[in-house]
């Protein structure tokens, strides 16, 4: 009996040794894990700590519609007003593409109007509101505004807005749709439920669900649509209230963030090679849109800063002339962090860069602010050593594009890590 159990004891710790011989280790991989685990160990310690997630948007709407009030207000210490609602984007693994190849923020557009670079079976107007800064497109009824050229999409890109629901023409919410299509008339507007060759559709009822709808008009596509919605009602959108939309496309799977949630994932969304994207419109609802922006390549932040020494990052944002780092930088910060700590030696100097709207003193000293509030973004939420990190700000000085239209400006206003 007891040589029995000793074979046994034998048998299993030789199935264990065995095991253990077969697993291969990368350590980059394994460096990365711990980089990461630390960062939302750090994360989640900070979220036990903060108020209720609905108390902090109505915190940050009312400072938002003091601000324009009162556009004199002396600004913050650099990235202690984003801090805490930074920290509930810590889930969030949103990162936007590298290369702008299209933005709109409707600057350029008179108050009135209606948007220079979008076309409409009926119409929309360039409007402000006291809630949030700068230019936004209204629209409302059943009528579709779309980009007027095609757009070249490759495999992977990205696609983000501001959107706020507002009332429609009975005096209620109404909801709206966005739509990704594959175009069929160029020059002209693809009517239908289900308009062009394919197309993706997010939708918002008018109380306040999120939905979406793929299709693909076909007969090999015609059984491969899909549809679905999100039945949480805490992430239900609301009358007035400003939400960031983010889109995530790579190849065939499309991802897609309310703010700081993921609302869906679809990773057959378009199984078949032809389907290639080629338009974006808004229609059938009443909403305000802004800060559109479409870029392609996925960034890859670890390369570019160990390798080649310098990463150029659009994945920071800010609001117009404020220096706050805003939430939905957060997936960026985070791969920043993740590199930073997986190679400690590494010192890197973080430069603001401005358009040039606006007088040169001031975007210089913007720019220096913005440098500064990232670094203490990376130092206070996600623990890196403040002695490793650089700051400066170059204003307008140094632009990688004529400062002549709204994406041009984009690819100006920019963050860059330089490794020392």
């Amino acid at each position: 009996m007891k040589h029995a159990i000793m074979l046994c004891v034998c048998a299993i710790l030789l199935c264990s040794s065995t095991g253990t011989k077969a697993q291969i280790i990368n350590p980059k991989k394994l460096l990365e894990k711990k980089a990461n685990k630390i960062i939302e160990k750090k994360a989640d310690k900070v979220l036990e700590t903060e108020p209720a997630k609905e108390e902090k948007k109505e915190a940050a709407q009312d400072n938002q519609a003091a601000d324009a009030e009162n556009p004199n207000k002396p600004a913050v210490e650099p990235g202690k007003e984003a801090s805490k609602e930074l920290q509930s984007y810590s889930k969030f693994d949103f990162i936007p593409g590298e290369k702008i190849i299209f933005f709109d923020d409707f600057g350029q557009d008179a108050i009135g109007d209606f948007p220079a670079l979008w076309n409409t079976n009926g119409s929309a107007e360039i409007v402000t509101t006291n809630s949030f800064p700068g230019h936004w497109m209204k629209f409302s009824g059943r009528n579709a505004i779309w980009t007027d050229a095609l757009l070249s999409l490759p495999l992977n890109y990205t696609i983000e807005y501001d959107i706020i629901p507002v009332k429609g023409e009975d005096g209620n919410m109404s909801g709206y749709d966005f739509r990704l299509i594959q175009s069929i008339n160029p020059k002209s507007y693809d009517h239908g439920a289900v308009p062009g060759k394919a197309g993706f559709l997010f939708s918002l009822e008018y109380f306040g669900r999120p939905g979406y709808r793929t299709y693909i008009n076909s007969d090999e596509g015609n059984d491969l649509g899909l549809t679905g919605s999100k039945e949480d009602k805490q992430l239900y959108q609301q009358l007035n209230k400003k939400y960031h939309i983010s889109i995530w496309v790579q190849k065939s799977r499309i991802r897609v963030y309310q703010d700081e949630n993921k609302l869906f994932d679809l990773p057959k969304a378009f199984p078949l090679a032809d389907v290639k994207m080629d338009r974006i419109r808004f229609e059938e609802g009443a909403a305000m849109v802004s800060n559109i922006r479409i870029a392609i390549g996925a960034a890859d932040i670890r390369n570019k800063l160990m390798t080649e020494g310098k990463l150029v990052s659009y994945g920071i944002y800010f609001d117009v002339n404020k220096d706050v780092v805003k939430p939905e930088s957060y997936g960026t910060l985070k791969e920043i962090a993740s590199t930073l700590m997986e190679n400690p030696a590494v010192r890197i100097n973080i430069t603001g860069h401005t358009d040039a709207d606006g007088a040169d003193d001031a975007n210089l000293n913007l720019s220096k602010r913005r440098a500064a509030a990232v670094k203490n973004e990376l130092t206070t939420s996600f623990g890196i050593d403040a002695a490793r990190i650089e700051t400066t700000g170059k204003g307008e000085t140094q632009p990688v594009a004529p400062n002549n239209s709204a994406a041009n400006k984009a690819l100006n206003r920019r963050v860059e890590f330089i490794k020392l």
